[in-house]
């Protein structure tokens, strides 16, 4: 069976990592959640991890950031670049908030630890098959510290207008509004009632927000757009 709408299959996986133990516990992660014909791959390098993905590769990369011959992050890109059918979630010991945010603007649509236990590693491997972009609890909590949002009330309903000058990354208003909720952990649909749009209506917006931002994922978007000047 298939992951569900808007879901990553999690087979294929590919597992980029250089310590044997680790790389061996992954896959057993995985291969408990798809089941015996699970389609699995195991390297230790970003070369062995080019060599294996061939262009019409798809599903699950989990990568790690120090490997032997560069960092993980050089591969994200060049998958986002080169292999858009395969997504990319990182796996690493590193958690500093620069590393953070380089992979996730790199292209990773999720941010794991390996210091986490069996079960939770799995509960966010699961997310990911439901479409989900977990980024471990305490990583998510320095981001969000470090982007230093401030509160603010609901944001009304605004007549949607696009920029007047209108760069690639120029959001409308509605889009706006709705990335500051995004930014201040607002579901979609707690979006929805709080704009009274439909959920549907609020994921098209933010799949825009996602084209114009050149992002995939949630926490990255609010990094962008603050990077940007987007978010105030």
């Amino acid at each position: 069976m298939g992951p569900p709408e808007n879901g990553i299959d999690l087979s294929p996986a590919w597992i980029v990592e250089d310590n044997p133990t680790m790389r061996q516990r992954l896959l057993q992660l995985v291969a408990d959640l798809t089941g015996p014909d699970a389609r699995i791959a195991t390297t230790d390098s970003i070369a062995g991890a080019k060599a294996l993905l061939d262009e019409d590769a798809s599903g699950l990369a989990l990568i790690d950031i120090g490997l032997p011959d560069g960092n993980g992050i050089e591969l994200i890109a060049w998958l986002r670049a080169h292999r858009p059918r395969v997504t990319s979630v990182v796996i690493t010991a590193w958690g500093h908030e620069d590393t953070v945010l380089a992979a996730l603007r790199a292209g990773a649509i999720g941010y794991l630890l390996k210091e986490r236990d069996d079960i939770e590693l799995s509960l966010a491997l699961q997310s990911i098959r439901r479409g989900g972009a977990p980024i471990d609890p305490v990583i998510a909590r320095s981001i969000l510290a470090l982007l230093q949002l401030p509160a603010e009330p609901a944001a009304t309903v605004a007549n949607e207008t696009e920029a007047a000058e209108n760069p690639a990354h120029a959001l409308s208003d509605r889009e706006s509004e709705i990335l500051r909720l995004v930014a201040r952990g607002y579901s979609n649909r707690e979006i929805a009632d709080l704009t009274m749009l439909s959920r549907f209506t609020i994921e098209g917006y933010t799949k825009s927000i996602y084209r114009k931002l050149a992002v995939r994922s949630r926490t990255a978007a609010v990094f962008e757009a603050k990077a940007l000047g987007l978010l105030h």
